[in-house]
């Protein structure tokens, strides 16, 4: 056989696996695309009420294209919070991407700077899961495969639906008529509840809306938003691990199995058996 032959023979089944790869991806991608429709859609109603411009929610949602804290933003302009308060509120409801970030770092560093900085932009929380689930299925990064779920899955229905919301908002003189006043409370106890993975956010939020509540009783709403958004974090994380009931605390092999590629570290359990094959008992 020719070595050229045998080259390419060789080279045939991770291309196959990574053409696998993306087609699943790409249906994953159409699903979470279906979801952005929706919610941009909803945000566009929001902001809209909130007496954004056309103009203004399409330059939101595409310069600062943060979903969750977009809607958070536009709620905290409708109760007349500051714009201090409000960057503060925003930028710690972003502080995950610090995490997704430095996960996707080391697989991206071969990619131009600019490229890197251009797919910063574009991180969500639904273009990290897809794009991290399709590296370890093919064991690598692949840039297409980033941009798909980056772009294809969200950027562009979430601007779409985005513009729609508005304009379309626009034609209803009574959405409250239609229920639609109730969407924007209703997305936002649905992402509030989607972070919900342990104890700690369960304390936070009880402790958050509760603190709010008072404080917004007492010193107006703007405050008892600041209030709440700060203290319940505070207390939630005062939570002691033992009892947070967490299933992949950070720290853990469990936790980093989220975010690593297959066979970069030994998960606790294997860790544990290597350490004893090490230093057996004396």
């Amino acid at each position: 056989m020719p070595p050229d032959e045998a080259v390419v023979l060789e080279a045939a089944p991770a291309h196959m696996e990574l053409r696998a790869s993306r087609r699943q991806l790409v249906l994953e991608a159409a699903g979470i695309a279906v979801s952005a429709l929706g919610f941009g859609f909803v945000y566009g109603l929001a902001a809209r009420d909130a007496g954004f411009s056309p103009v203004e929610v399409l330059a939101m949602s595409v310069i600062v294209f943060a979903g969750a804290a977009q809607f958070a933003a536009v709620g905290y302009v409708a109760g007349g919070l500051a714009w201090p308060g409000i960057l503060l509120l925003t930028a710690l409801l972003n502080a995950r991407h610090l995490l997704y970030s430095a996960a996707l770092a080391p697989l991206l560093r071969d990619r131009p700077f600019a490229e890197r900085a251009v797919m910063a932009h574009l991180l969500t929380d639904e273009a990290f899961a897809l794009a991290m689930a399709h590296f370890r299925r093919i064991g690598r990064a692949d840039a297409w495969g980033y941009w798909v779920a980056a772009i294809g899955a969200t950027f562009i229905p979430w601007n779409i639906a985005t513009m729609a919301g508005v304009l379309v908002g626009g034609s209803i003189p009574e959405p409250n008529r239609f229920g639609i006043d109730v969407i924007f409370p209703a997305a936002m106890v649905g992402l509030a509840i989607g972070l919900i993975s342990g104890r700690r956010e369960i304390v936070a939020a009880i402790v958050g809306a509760g603190v709010g509540v008072a404080v917004a009783l007492v010193a107006g709403p703007a405050i008892g938003i600041i209030a709440g958004g700060l203290v319940g974090p505070a207390v939630g994380l005062a939570i002691p691990a033992a009892r947070a009931a967490e299933r992949a605390p950070l720290g853990t092999g469990r936790s980093a199995e989220r975010y690593a590629m297959p066979g970069s570290h030994f998960d606790d359990e294997e860790r544990t058996d290597e350490s004893r094959r090490e230093d057996p008992p004396t």
